[in-house]
């Protein structure tokens, strides 16, 4: 999906130069990660698969269909240190809004009506 996705966006003459600039790479995260190295990123973004609601209401069938399809996220903690290593200034996490936090206690939060944003600070930006 994400190589379909690239693909119509390098059709567009806005999105192009973006897309031009951008590589799908297959596989683990974790590894990728792993093998990147400290100062690969200066911003990591982790959108791991919400956990399992015990509410009676289901998501949306879209959605049922995908956790079948990629499972549940056990690996959100490993993933979440492997991006702390090689982030230079933060790494954000999508999570719901009650749910705890992957690990650890994020620097700071931004909540919405249904989500929040985790966020781990490492080092100040720049001035400038």
């Amino acid at each position: 999906m994400l190589s379909d996705g690239l693909s119509r966006a390098a059709l567009n003459e806005q999105s192009a130069p973006i897309v031009a600039r951008m590589a799908l790479q297959s596989g683990s995260s974790i590894d990728w990660l792993s093998q990147a190295g400290a100062g690969a990123a200066d911003v990591i973004y982790l959108d791991p698969m919400f956990p399992h609601r015990d509410k009676s209401a289901l998501v949306k069938k879209e959605m049922q269909v995908f956790r079948t399809v990629v499972g549940d996220d056990d690996d959100s903690p490993a993933l979440l240190k492997a991006a702390l290593a090689v982030a230079t200034y933060r790494v954000v996490v999508k999570r719901p809004r009650k749910a705890e936090p992957v690990s650890g206690e994020p620097t700071t939060r931004i909540e919405g009506k249904s989500s929040r944003y985790d966020i781990y600070s490492i080092k100040a930006f720049p001035a400038g």
